[in-house]
């Protein structure tokens, strides 16, 4: 009885102040800093244990190591959840008559986004800490971007949509590390680093071309509802996608010299 108790009381906590509509923002927020912290912890220990190379890496190698390892688990959640709400749930779906679709919001959706949030701030806060080590100021700007663009839908439930079909464009995230990773270890002419390479090529074309093309027509067709959206979530929904998309393109054409380079040594 007393172990009941103490569940209600939980699940109470829960629901009444974690998952209150309220501060669902700021507390998904601090769950997805927390989770950065607790995945690369857990990387340093599970790595140090299980690959014989990384005690041979320099303590930034190390860093990076696990900084990709983070950014690999946030982009599989974030990957699965925006494919949820954009092609499989009837949130967002033409179908459904509740309202302007830009408008729509639930709270599952924006805790989603406060995660994703978290995780954005952390790694923006490692690059700059480690600058220009963990990357560029094409990377801060993407970051920035990034949290300009999760931020505002995330705290007025206006345009999660659009910003989820962005979203979905981190599922090439972890074909990206899994190369760094091979490099790193020596396998840069294995067959798994040429696989990779092709892998990584398809994944881009879909979803960071192709899906950006079709953000672009979707809003296009609700561009009615897209004009009932506050100022600052049309000026987002209107450059950050047109910002990020043209920064994909540049980076498609490094991945494009990269796997002819490679298929090149390979004959």
């Amino acid at each position: 009885m007393e172990i009941k108790s103490y569940q209600n009381q939980a699940e109470l906590l829960v629901k009444e102040y974690l998952l209150a509509d309220s501060v669902i923002p700021y507390t998904s927020v601090i769950c997805g800093i927390c989770a950065c912290k607790m995945v690369y912890d857990f990387t340093q220990l599970f790595s140090n244990v299980y690959f014989k190379s990384y005690p041979g890496l320099s303590k930034l190698q190390r860093t990076e190591w696990s900084n990709r390892s983070i950014s690999t688990f946030h982009a599989i959640f974030i990957a699965i959840m925006s494919l949820y709400f954009v092609f499989w749930s009837n949130l967002y779906s033409d179908h459904e008559y509740a309202g302007p679709i830009t408008f729509r919001s639930s709270a599952l959706s924006t805790f989603t986004l406060g995660v994703s949030l978290g995780y954005f701030l952390s790694d923006l806060a490692m690059i700059i800490w480690f600058y220009p080590f963990l990357g560029g100021m094409e990377y801060v700007l993407h970051h920035l971007l990034s949290v300009a663009g999760i931020a505002n839908p995330m705290l007025t439930g206006e345009g999660q949509v659009y910003t989820f079909m962005v979203l979905i464009s981190e599922s090439t995230t972890p074909g990206i590390n899994l190369r760094w990773y091979l490099d790193t270890a020596g396998m840069k002419r294995s067959r798994a680093y040429l696989i990779n390479g092709v892998v990584m090529f398809v994944a881009w074309l879909v979803a960071r071309i192709l899906l950006f093309m079709y953000l672009f027509y979707h809003i296009y067709l609700h561009y009615d509802q897209v004009k009932q959206v506050n100022s600052l979530g049309q000026l987002l929904i209107s450059i950050v996608p047109l910002v990020l998309s043209v920064m994909n393109l540049m980076w498609f054409g490094k991945i494009i010299k990269g796997l002819m380079k490679t298929l090149a040594k390979r004959h």
